[in-house]
């Protein structure tokens, strides 16, 4: 197996520690190096991945196969979640959920179901980011079982520094961030009174938190970007495509805009509030009307002609969509135009989407319909070289997935990143957003490149 430098590095550095938190960019090769990194450790046991989903197959069980194939594996979806520890394989993969159902084991019974294993590693750690959720609480109780402990995210910090809390207490037990969420967020963050009530507070990084996460953290982090280590992938361009919004649509816009400031001012503004404004604004502009979860109304296609026309320009492409109106108003245009697509969202079954992977890497679809939380993250889709985003989307961090689905390792055409917007309207406002918290997560990774 024939590693890139900047694979080598990481392996060195972490070969001198129990410890690790890999934030390289998407696209830059983690899960090979981590494989490498368990292969390469002649005591190591069994080891332990936890994945997205979508990953447990298309991605770490691929790259075993493909570069690793002395090693052996199970898969633990929910069909042979314990079943596939009883498997005597060198590797357990399991979705970032599954972790629940280990939690709710008594702490002799998951001694005993995890004796064999001294290996954890832990893709897209920042999905254990929220200390209170269940799954982070099985994670962490997980995690002092393991003497190895790696977790990997290439978008660590989308929104604050205080996200690498719960995701470091799992690797290493609160040494360098501290036991206390209450306590590190206390030394982070500022709070702002934003209501009449105490606990109406917002926090906002201080000025030197970046820094301080930084030393904090130095001794076990790494950080490659992709533009500087992957220099023989060509070049990706961003472009965003902005469509007229129709009389009737822009008049329909304008009201529910004017109608919700109006009322957000009578009912007083909440976090809450706005976002279900903006969540409603970004469904009409997108040209649909919910009346329910499940039932709407379609009030302009024009965006879906748009998106239509930018596919069928393209020979390979991925489009990723938002709402259920999308993916079902696309499915039926790209029908209606002969585009040959597949669909990979939450009701994709696990095999399903490892199979239309496989086949979309082979030429078969001209374009991949993906939602962006089940398809953003890890998979290897170089067949296509255009990502269109068909929507504003909330977070940061998927925006860079998002990207580097097509820009990453294995590229060898130029890409681009297309993001289709509505002229004159809240969309571009979201972006702007989005920009300005990318710009903030590169700064804290700069800085952590600088020390690695």
């Amino acid at each position: 197996m024939k590693y890139w430098k900047h694979q080598e590095f990481t392996q060195e550095k972490f070969s001198r520690t129990r410890e690790g938190y890999d934030m390289s960019d998407p696209g830059t090769g983690k899960t090979v190096t981590h494989i490498g990194l368990y292969n390469n450790r002649p005591s190591a046991q069994r080891c332990l991945v936890l994945c997205p989903k979508t990953l447990m197959r298309s991605a770490w069980g691929d790259d075993i196969d493909q570069y690793f194939p002395h090693l052996t594996y199970s898969i633990a979806d929910a069909k042979n979640r314990f079943g596939a520890f009883a498997v005597d394989t060198d590797l357990v993969i399991m979705n970032l959920d599954g972790v629940k159902d280990l939690g709710r084991l008594k702490k002799k019974d998951l001694a005993m179901l995890l004796s064999e294993f001294d290996h954890l590693i832990i893709d897209e750690i920042t999905g254990y980011k929220h200390p209170t959720s269940q799954r982070s609480k099985a994670a962490a109780k997980l995690s002092p079982f393991f003497d190895w402990r790696f977790g990997l995210s290439g978008t660590p910090t989308p929104i604050s520094v205080t996200e690498l809390w719960h995701p470091m207490m799992i690797i290493d037990r609160g040494k360098r961030l501290g036991r206390s969420f209450t306590r590190f967020r206390n030394a982070m963050q500022v709070p702002t009174q934003i209501g009449p009530k105490a606990n109406h507070l917002r926090w906002d990084d201080r000025e030197d938190a970046q820094e301080i996460a930084m030393h904090l953290l130095r001794d076990v982090t790494v950080r490659h970007k992709f533009e500087e280590v992957m220099v023989d992938v060509p070049e990706n361009h961003v472009d965003m495509k902005k469509f007229e919004v129709p009389p009737k649509l822009r008049r329909l816009y304008e009201e529910l805009r004017e109608t919700s400031i109006l009322r957000l001012k009578e009912e007083g503004v909440s976090a809450v509030h706005a976002a279900a404004v903006r969540t409603k604004l970004l469904q009409l502009l997108s040209g649909a009307v919910y009346a329910t979860p499940e039932k709407y109304e379609v009030v302009d296609p024009t965006r879906y002609m748009l998106i239509t026309d930018l596919v069928a320009e393209r020979e390979h492409s991925l489009t990723f969509f938002l709402w259920k109106h999308q993916k079902e108003l696309l499915r039926d245009y790209f029908t209606k135009a002969g585009i040959t697509f597949a669909i990979i969202d939450g009701t994709t079954p696990d095999e399903q989407r490892h199979i239309i992977r496989r086949e979309y890497q082979d030429g078969k679809y001209q374009t991949l319909l993906l939602h962006p939380d089940t398809g953003a993250h890890g998979l290897t889709l170089t067949r296509g070289t255009s990502a269109i985003v068909c929507s504003p989307i909330y977070r940061a961090d998927w925006l860079k997935q998002i990207k580097h689905r097509v820009y990453r390792g294995g590229q060898t055409e130029r890409t681009n990143l297309t993001l289709v917007c509505a002229r004159d309207t809240i969309e571009e406002g979201i972006y702007d957003t989005l920009q300005g918290r990318a710009s903030r997560m590169s700064e804290f990774l700069e800085l952590m490149k600088e020390y690695s």
